[in-house]
């Protein structure tokens, strides 16, 4: 029960990436800045609280060792989730990006054969069409006030997001086979995806000027709320599960609870209308296909995987 209650209160600070990352771009912010400055920010943390832990020398002895399936796959789980989520953030409200992002969910559960020997769960992947359905319904009652553009590109991103966060944290789990805790892996993902960041910060420079101080601000907060403190906590519920297919599935679906922070925020951060009828259904949905998510994960049989197993699929 432990890794659900660390996965719910992942959920609960990275719900703060779109409530904020939604009033930057309505208070005009580029979201070139949104992304590369919430990375920035969180280098210091980190290496403060890997440097307290005294693990600072065994992550970069680590990296020294396979540097480019460092490289790859922090761009791929780190990158590759964020850059699409702000870009997002730019075309459609925080409560359609929460709600679609909610496709990793099943993402993840597809994701499964690449790192194991065995089928994808089936009863967790039905459990997670349950919460899908309650966040279509969450959706049902705007998506008729969206132009198609805001759609697709407030959309199409997210959902790459969706498979690129899971891709890249299993991989790099796989990676580092235990080795490294949660602190020393999020650290070493955030130095490792710096050359995109970079980028995307000269190219905000180039473009957009200079960040607002309330831009600024924002993006220490999402820094700090979504990427140490929710990052670490997801890190950690899914390193108490590495060993269960199931019971990892069932932390993905944990996020589920995202939406429902997040439509939370907006209402109280952004005074957003309170939601419909329609959408406190989808929102009990979501919790309801969360909780048997967790049930079907904790009766079915672990199955655990051999380090042969995960070695197997190891990037080349």
């Amino acid at each position: 029960m432990r890794p659900i209650i660390l996965g719910i209160l992942a959920a609960f600070f990275f719900a703060f990436t779109f409530v904020l990352n939604r009033e930057m771009e309505l208070s005009g912010g580029s979201w070139l800045w949104s992304a590369s400055l919430r990375y920035f920010f969180m280098i210091p943390f980190l290496v403060l609280i890997v440097m307290g832990r005294k693990n600072l020398r065994p992550l970069f002895q680590e990296m020294k060792g396979n540097p480019r399936a460092w490289l790859l796959w922090s761009f791929v789980g780190f990158g590759l989730f964020y850059a699409p989520l702000c870009y997002a953030a730019a075309y459609g409200p925080g409560w359609l990006i929460a709600g679609t992002w909610q496709i990793t969910i099943i993402s993840g559960s597809l994701l499964i054969p690449l790192f194991f020997r065995g089928n994808i769960p089936l009863k967790g992947l039905a459990m997670s069409m349950i919460i899908l359905l309650g966040v279509a319904l969450m959706q049902l009652e705007h998506a008729t006030d969206l132009a198609p553009k805001e759609i697709l590109l407030g959309v199409l991103p997210v959902v790459v997001a969706s498979f690129a966060y899971p891709l890249g944290n299993r991989k790099m789990m796989e990676l580092c086979e235990g080795r490294l805790d949660a602190y020393q892996r999020v650290l070493g993902m955030t130095l490792a995806s710096l050359p995109i960041w970079l980028v995307l910060a000269v190219i905000a420079l180039s473009t957009a000027g200079l960040p607002s101080s309330g831009q600024v601000t924002q993006s220490l907060l999402v820094a700090i709320c979504s990427g140490v403190i929710a990052t670490v906590l997801f890190f950690q519920a899914t390193d108490m599960a590495r060993g269960s297919l199931a019971k990892l599935a069932a932390i993905e679906a944990t996020q589920s609870m995202e939406v429902l922070f997040a439509v939370a925020g907006e209402v109280l951060w952004l005074a957003s209308p309170l939601p419909a009828a329609l959408s406190w259904l989808g929102m009990l949905l979501v919790v309801v296909g969360m909780v048997l998510h967790s049930y079907v994960s904790h009766v079915k049989k672990p199955i655990q995987a051999s380090a042969q197993d995960i070695s197997s699929s190891a990037a080349p």
